[in-house]
């Protein structure tokens, strides 16, 4: 395993008992490739140190609806939101603008036929690869409107894409988003005017992300420690919306084995918590302790 910090604008990894320093990812990136023979990248292999901050990541979890809230109402052009998955960075977004009054139409077979949609009061969730003409087009086409990119880290490697998306996430009073290459017949302009909003949900820690693209718009990382993880689970137990078809006792032993286990879980995220709970009320006059155990570190 190679440990990999960002500490005083440098990134640090130790590989093979040795400390190596780079100020530049790309070059850091290159050493870990190297030295793993191309079994590993930096951000596979960037662990975050922990942040000093006042602030819980239950609170850190507030901002980002706050932000949200200001993006839906036309005050902020665009935020960005990363950390580890599974923790409810998605659910906590687009319930934030579910809550100012969007609709989500990133399905729109949920509406009838003849429904008439004001596109500056929908949001649209966008997950997966993007190529840099499907961005364009995208962006476009949702010129007016909100736009959640969820896990769409792969305009983040492309250098076509980011210039198109500093572009959306600018907070000039007027952002001019141009494609010059041929179109040939395609319906899509060489340049258009974007007035939407952009929500950008990452997996990627803040640091191993294009810095161009962070400090163009609001940003709250939510890198945490595993206790910071457990801390936030327990904070969801206690919702009521969060899997209402369990018992609270269920929900409760399970968060409590997984808090004993967090150190060597294999992965420590909601889908965890879900997983113990089934486990718990399907054995719940059995040992369940230790299929559970199994489950996760095995």
């Amino acid at each position: 395993m190679i440990d990999v910090k960002f500490v005083g604008g440098k990134y640090i990894a130790v590989i093979d008992g040795k400390t190596v320093k780079r100020t530049k990812k790309e070059h850091m990136d290159y050493v870990i490739r190297q030295a793993t023979k191309g079994k590993t990248t930096l951000a596979a292999a960037v662990i975050a140190a922990p942040v000093e901050s006042k602030f819980t990541i239950n609170q850190r979890f507030g901002f980002v609806s706050d932000m949200v809230m200001m993006l839906s109402k036309g005050d902020q052009a665009s935020v960005i939101v990363t950390g580890p998955g599974g923790l409810g960075k998605s659910f906590t977004v687009t319930k934030a603008l579910s809550d100012s009054g969007l609709k989500d139409v990133s399905v729109l077979d949920d509406y009838e036929v003849g429904s008439v949609l004001n596109s500056k009061k929908t949001f649209r969730v966008i997950k997966g690869y993007s190529t840099p003409k499907g961005l364009y087009r995208t962006l476009y086409e949702n010129r007016d409107s909100v736009i959640v990119f969820d896990d769409c880290d792969s305009v983040l490697r492309d250098p076509v894409s980011l210039n198109l998306l500093k572009g959306a996430l600018d907070s000039y009073s007027r952002r001019i988003i141009s494609w010059r290459a041929d179109f040939k017949d395609e319906d899509l302009p060489n340049c258009f005017e974007f007035k939407g909003r952009v929500v950008f949900i990452s997996n990627l820690p803040s640091h191993a992300m294009d810095q161009a693209v962070i400090t163009r718009s609001m940003t709250v990382d939510l890198t945490m420690t595993n206790q910071q993880k457990v801390e936030r689970m327990f904070y969801l137990l206690d919702q009521k919306d969060f899997m209402p078809e369990y018992e609270m006792t269920f929900k409760q032993d399970a968060m409590r084995l997984i808090e004993k286990l967090q150190d060597s879980v294999k992965e420590l995220s909601l889908r965890t918590l879900i997983q113990v709970t089934k486990i718990r009320k399907a054995n719940a006059n059995n040992n369940w302790e230790n299929l559970a155990e199994y489950v996760l570190t095995n």
